[in-house]
């Protein structure tokens, strides 16, 4: 067994790349060698900024044999009189077999000539030769470069390549115009602290010579280092490091041996608003800020930062990092001084200048939309009569853009909303708008907070209902990984602020009105029709609605079918509706899949609703002493059917959305209901009378229907 070393030398590689890489790596190599017949016992991926490394461990030094059967001419066209033709000859000759390892066998066509032959293994060493260049050529990535006179692409230039096998160099040559780069065992150390040459005696050697380089290639054991370390110097100073993983992860890349030097700034700055802090030292400079307490927000005058140079230098390093986080702070400072000085009302003629997208106009035309939105919004919700409430939603849904023209936002964009809320306490305003102006851009992300203020929710809704009828309205809708105006994030926001906040909100009702103002305002770009734009957008809610059900509260794929409908335009309308009823209904569902409840009456319901759909009986009726005669019946399971429909309809009617009543209710009357379909006292529903007929079906009908008011029982696949 051999062990073989592949790494790829750089210059200095983007941080997301490095993950990105490996994870193309991890993705490939493995399937590559399995379709080479090659199976190693382990392989081991590591990278740094300067480097990209795959160690392959218990590689056989030489493919196995393999045994292959290839099917050649009819026997009659490879044989006449006994003896070979030129057809069975010149197939033979092909495969480099003799003529007697010709076999005949039978097949559905008749009978063929066939070979079985040994292929012989190629030795590891050969086909690592083939696969290696593609597996660097292959990587992708945003932004690649060329360098010299060649095409040959990569996220950086190619300095070195190691190629060993065991402990011998692996011919590999990388060719782009006038320079190769060929495959050899001398690998590079630490830039500053070992800038000189290393020569790996063997693959297995790999990970400790480049330590003893000051190298650490282990991703995941350089991670630790670094949290270690922070960890550590904050507690040095009294206090707990905020390790964010995003920023974590970066960091790591971005170094190959880590030391964490611990800086300081004036308190003074201490000041500013803490998310103006972190946010610098954070995005901006990939420094660590440090809390006073590791529950609180008070920062600390202090940063910890992750040199990749000498730790002897550690001073110097400290103080050039004070030196640019003290002119980054007081460019906040003075951001944030000359943003409060003025009322956050007075930005909004700002906001004409500022476009949000070319044929719809400006972020001050997007905020009259929202406004409008909200206000529709509201008065869904019946807050007409609380005047204050009111008047908060208002306000806030014309201040909730103001900042974004603030000399603080427009250096740092990610605190929109973060510093809408500080200008606008700042302005006077109440307590309740300038919550809503930060939290009507929550949920920013998955897993983020959502609004908890219903002024916040409120205006987040307007404000995303906006984009989506506009976007849409525009003919911009989103294909495959292509969402540049993060429709799907505004469409789950939607959703989760609906269910989070458990609102009564009709979706259906307010796309109407929004699509219709649309229509009104931008006639003129408007590509779909005004039916074919609700229609978008009901699918678009819908499809949100179902992946949020099935991967945020994990019921079934069937089930979330069941509550949503397939091709049911009654159902899809019910669903936008009440997004709170179609939750409710899908996890109750799921928990009586669970208990074994829906599995006792799936049979019945399922049996009866397929051959309801033979009847003219709509949806709508509930009521089985509406639509069905008893003098019809026949036979006692029919009255008893009737029965039943009939406790069943006078529980149900007090309270409609009463599911655990209606299952339990259902489960009840379920031998009832097989008696009329089996037994010596059932019935031919498909009876020669037609008036006999449609009154069981009629029955059904309405077993089907009241079935419906839980789900779409024909969706359920049976467990």
């Amino acid at each position: 067994m051999a062990t073989f070393l592949l790494e790829v030398g750089t210059e200095e590689l983007p941080a997301s790349f490095v993950d990105e890489a490996l994870a193309q790596w991890r993705s490939r190599l493995p399937q590559t060698l399995q379709d080479h017949y090659l199976t190693p016992t382990a392989i081991e991926f590591y990278g740094t900024p300067r480097r990209l490394a795959v160690l392959i461990k218990g590689l056989p030094l030489q493919q196995p044999d393999q045994e292959e059967e290839v099917k050649g001419p009819p026997a009659q066209a490879a044989f006449k009189d006994g003896e070979p033709t030129k057809a069975a000859i010149g197939f033979a000759q092909k495969q480099g077999v003799p003529l007697s390892s010709l076999e005949i066998r039978p097949t559905e066509k008749g009978e063929f000539t066939f070979v079985r032959k040994t292929i012989a293994g190629q030795p590891t060493a050969d086909i690592l030769q083939q696969l290696v260049p593609a597996w660097i050529t292959a990587l992708q990535g945003k932004r690649f470069m060329v360098w010299g006179d060649g095409d040959l692409r990569f996220s950086r230039p190619i300095r070195w390549l190691v190629a060993l096998l065991d402990d011998a160099v692996l011919p590999i040559a990388l060719v782009s115009g006038s320079e190769t780069c060929t495959s050899d065992r001398q690998s590079w150390g630490h830039r500053v602290l070992h800038p000189q040459p290393i020569a790996l005696s063997h693959a297995d050697t790999y990970v400790a010579a480049l330590a003893s380089a000051f190298v650490t290639v282990d991703l995941a054991q350089r991670q630790e280092t670094i949290q270690h370390q922070v960890q550590a110097a904050a507690a040095e100073i009294g206090g707990t490091a905020v390790i964010t993983p995003g920023l974590l992860r970066e960091v790591t890349n971005l170094v190959e041996w880590p030391s964490a030097v611990v800086g300081t700034f004036e308190p003074d700055f201490l000041e500013l608003p803490p998310e103006v802090i972190t946010t610098e030292m954070e995005s901006h400079q990939r420094y660590f800020p440090v809390l006073k307490q590791a529950d609180g927000i008070e920062l600390l005058p202090y940063f910890i930062t992750i040199s990749n140079g000498d730790p002897a230098k550690s001073d110097i390093i400290a103080a050039g990092n004070e030196r640019v986080i003290r002119a980054r702070l007081s460019d906040g400072k003075f951001f944030f001084d000359a943003d409060r000085a003025i009322p956050l009302e007075n930005y909004l003629p700002k906001l004409e200048t500022v476009t949000f997208q070319e044929s719809l106009g400006s972020v001050r035309a997007k905020v009259d939309r929202i406004s409008k939105n909200a206000a529709l919004i509201t008065d869904q919700l019946r807050l007409q009569q609380d005047t204050q409430q009111q008047q908060d939603i208002q306000r806030a849904a014309l201040l909730c853009k103001a900042d974004l023209v603030t000399q603080m936002v427009g250096e740092f964009p990610e605190l929109q909303g973060v510093m809408g809320q500080k200008y606008a306490i700042a302005s006077g305003e109440t307590e309740a708008v300038a919550t809503a102006i930060f939290e009507h851009y929550l949920p920013k992300g998955a897993g983020d907070t959502l609004p908890q203020t219903l002024t916040g929710q409120i205006v987040g809704l307007a404000d995303r209902v906006d984009t989506l009828v506009s976007i849409f309205g525009l003919g911009l809708v989103p294909t495959g990984s292509s969402d540049p105006f993060a429709l799907r994030r505004a469409a789950n926001a939607i959703v989760k602020i609906i269910w989070d906040a458990k609102l009564p909100l009709n979706l259906s009702t307010l796309v109407e009105a929004v699509t219709e103002a649309f229509k009104t305002s931008f006639a003129a770009v408007m590509k779909p029709s005004l039916d074919e734009l609700r229609q978008q957008l009901r699918d678009f809610l819908l499809q949100r609605t179902r992946t949020l059900l099935q991967e945020d509260e994990h019921v079934d794929y069937d089930l979330v079918s069941a509550v949503l409908g397939e091709n049911d335009a009654e159902y899809t309308e019910r669903a936008l509706q009440d997004l709170l009823d179609v939750r409710d209904r899908a996890l109750f569902l799921q928990a009586r899949r669970q208990d074994g409840t829906l599995a006792t009456i799936y049979e019945v319901v399922n049996r009866a609703s397929r051959l309801a759909a033979q009847s003219d009986l709509a949806t709508k009726h509930l009521d089985p002493t509406a639509v069905i005669q008893p003098k019809l019946f026949q036979k006692q399971s029919e009255q008893a059917f009737y029965d039943a429909l009939c406790q069943l309809h006078t529980a149900m009617a007090a309270q409609p959305q009463d599911y655990q009543t209606l299952v339990v209710t259902l489960s009840k009357t379920t031998p009832t209901l097989s008696r009329f379909f089996d037994g010596a006292d059932s019935v031919l529903v498909m009876d020669n009378d037609p008036a006999i007929k449609q009154n069981r079906l009629y029955l059904l009908g309405v077993l089907r229907n009241h079935a419906r008011v839980l789900a779409d029982f024909g969706a359920i696949v049976k467990s």
